[in-house]
């Protein structure tokens, strides 16, 4: 199979609008446990596609996950979905890791299309005080069972 693969960015309204209109899609939300047990998490359940939690950096000292990849790929059960979201806090840590998902399909010779959510979860200070996941009212969850899939 010769490989596609695609890195772009969303705002979080239209990200949100693909993940109910395509069934192979999901979202990753690369921030930290720590993160996701104090801010909660986006709640995709309405249009039944997966919300995958998975760090992209770990820990106080904030080291990267060196087992990043195996972890996705784990939550693909070895295949991965035609269509992935990457959201942190901010949209910075979730575009690296969108970008090394996209290298893991290019290596494995597979399409994928990974988008880096803007804005993130909590909003990015250059946006504004009303961008981000939780400021543009879209659906959100407490998470407070580490890690793992939602």
């Amino acid at each position: 199979m010769s490989e596609n693969v695609q890195i772009d960015e969303a705002a979080p309204v239209p990200t949100f609008d693909v993940l109910e209109a395509l069934d192979d899609a999901v979202l990753i939300d690369v921030r930290t446990a720590a993160e996701w047990d104090q801010t909660g998490v986006p709640d995709i359940s309405s249009t039944g596609r997966s919300l995958w939690c998975v760090e992209w950096i770990s820990g106080p000292q904030m080291a990267p996950n060196p087992a990043f990849l195996d972890e996705v790929l784990a939550h693909a059960e070895g295949v991965l979905p035609g269509r992935m979201f990457f959201i942190c806090k901010s949209g910075a840590r979730s575009a690296s890791a969108a970008i090394a998902v996209a290298a893991l399909a290019k290596h494995m010779g597979v399409s994928v299309h990974c988008t880096n959510v803007i804005e993130g979860y909590q909003g990015h200070p250059a946006a504004g005080p009303q961008s981000g996941w939780k400021a543009r009212g879209l659906p959100c969850k407490p998470h407070g069972i580490g890690r793992g899939k939602t």
